[in-house]
């Protein structure tokens, strides 16, 4: 389980999504292992902490671990102390991110103890400090590397002002906000009326003018570019329509609309409510996104554009070409990815096998001598994948099967293809079979 992953930097969202399914994966098998005794360290450096500092600390805790009663405790901790110290040494400095580090004595599944030793910079800044011994491992910490860094816009409008408001995660920021006096309705008649509903109606048009504006300066950065995931539009009486259906709101942000909500007070009161009742649509984003992805993919099938491909034989051949746009993948895709060596020849191969193909005996065997290969440590094929996509100039989309897209897509297509940028002729890398030649093909 020995690992480094240096994953800070700049990303986009599909980086940003990927980095976020490995560390799922990680918080998963490090809450199922166990371990005898206190020999599980869980050790979390924040950015800007002292390697010293640690090192320091460590060293103490080795003093101390020294008086463990029980020898087989002791040895196992004192092991796993050393371990994370020799790992430490590997980081003259605490990275950007800060550095989380597990390492202790584990029981597996056939009741056998193993070490395992985990370090990782997280992609995100990590602001915990933690030092543990115990019989498992803590991921408490890491759960705030989950939380989503979606942004996404509100427009609060009422008949006293606007108020434009950022929720990222759980935290919600009030960008800016003005206040208007707006003209009421009133039962005078006569000659006025007509001239008071044409200087309301003015002053609401006006209104409607200076939210657009002021929209465009909260949500598009630079003049170019949407810097929110999606808009909630709301507020009391009909401004919220007005302003959907105004040619002044900006077309990219009247797009990135996701729900417009009736809210009963405005200000910050409103956009409290506002976030209370849109909090279903924003948790199904991701949901969506997936859903338009998967459909999209589908589209292309029945088009028939032959811009695109399914199953991990053709999805691997369309990658080396460098003809794979997006690379969608079930996120349980059990495949995996084997390295075998024939010790006669010397020659070696990489096959990617089903949970069945690996029962299989005879892919392991070389098919011309009936020399019985020598097999790496198989990994899991989407694991291999999150490493190494960017190899292949595609963007990684991991998908789930909770959508009817997402499950279709895994029963028909077999959990993984790919949107292509242009047409691959997957036939023509057929190898004839026994009873053909390579004349009989060529005609």
């Amino acid at each position: 389980m020995g690992e480094k992953d240096k994953s800070g930097g700049q990303e986009d969202d599909g980086d940003r999504a990927v980095q976020v399914w490995k560390i799922k994966k990680v918080i998963k098998a490090l809450e199922q292992a166990r371990g005898n005794g206190t020999s599980m360290i869980s050790l979390i450096i924040p950015p800007r902490d002292q390697t010293s500092r640690v090192n320091k600390m460590l060293s103490d805790e080795y003093g101390t671990a020294s008086n463990i009663k029980s020898r087989v405790n002791r040895q196992s901790v004192l092991s796993a102390i050393t371990s994370t110290q020799q790992r430490l040494k590997l980081y003259p400095k605490v990275p950007e991110n800060g550095l989380v580090i597990y390492c202790g004595t584990i029981i597996n599944d056939q009741n056998k103890e193993r070490e395992v030793l985990y370090d990782f910079e997280p992609f995100k800044p990590i602001n915990t400090s933690l030092y543990l011994c115990d019989n498992k491992f803590h991921t408490e910490a890491l759960a705030s590397l989950l939380e989503s860094d979606e942004r996404f816009g509100f427009i609060v409008m009422d008949g006293n002002g606007a108020l434009f408001g950022l929720l990222t995660g759980n935290t919600r920021t009030v960008l800016h906000k003005f206040s208007v006096d707006l003209p009421k309705k009133h039962g005078r008649g006569g000659q006025s009326a007509v001239r008071f509903a044409r200087l309301r109606e003015e002053k609401r048009h006006n209104f409607v003018r200076k939210v657009a504006e002021w929209a465009v300066a909260q949500f598009i950065t630079d003049g170019q570019r949407v810097n929110v995931t999606g808009i909630i539009l709301a507020g009391s009486a009909g401004f919220k329509t007005d302003l959907y259906t105004s040619e002044v709101f900006d077309q990219r942000l009247k797009a990135k609309v996701l729900k417009t909500v009736d809210v009963s007070y405005g200000g910050e009161n409103g956009f409290n409510q506002a976030i209370d009742l849109s909090a279903e649509t924003l948790g199904n984003v991701k949901f969506i996104q997936e859903k338009k992805l998967v459909q999209k993919y589908f589209d292309e099938i029945s088009k028939d554009t032959n811009k695109y491909c399914f199953g991990v034989k053709d999805t691997m051949r369309a990658l080396e070409q460098g003809a794979v746009e997006t690379l969608i993948v079930w996120e349980n895709l059990e495949h995996k990815r084997v390295e075998l060596k024939n010790a006669q020849t010397g020659t070696e191969e990489i096959k990617i096998l089903s949970k069945e193909e690996m029962q299989d005996m005879t892919h392991f065997v070389d098919a011309e001598t009936g020399v019985e290969l020598e097999v790496g440590e198989p990994e899991l094929f989407v694991d291999w994948l999150a490493a190494h996509y960017k190899d292949f100039g595609t963007s990684l989309e991991i998908v789930t099967d909770r959508s009817q897209e997402g499950a279709q897509f895994v029963q028909g297509f077999g959990g993984i293809g790919g949107l292509m940028r242009y047409e691959v002729n997957f036939e023509v890398y057929e190898e004839p079979s026994e009873d053909e030649d390579w004349e009989d093909l060529l005609g």
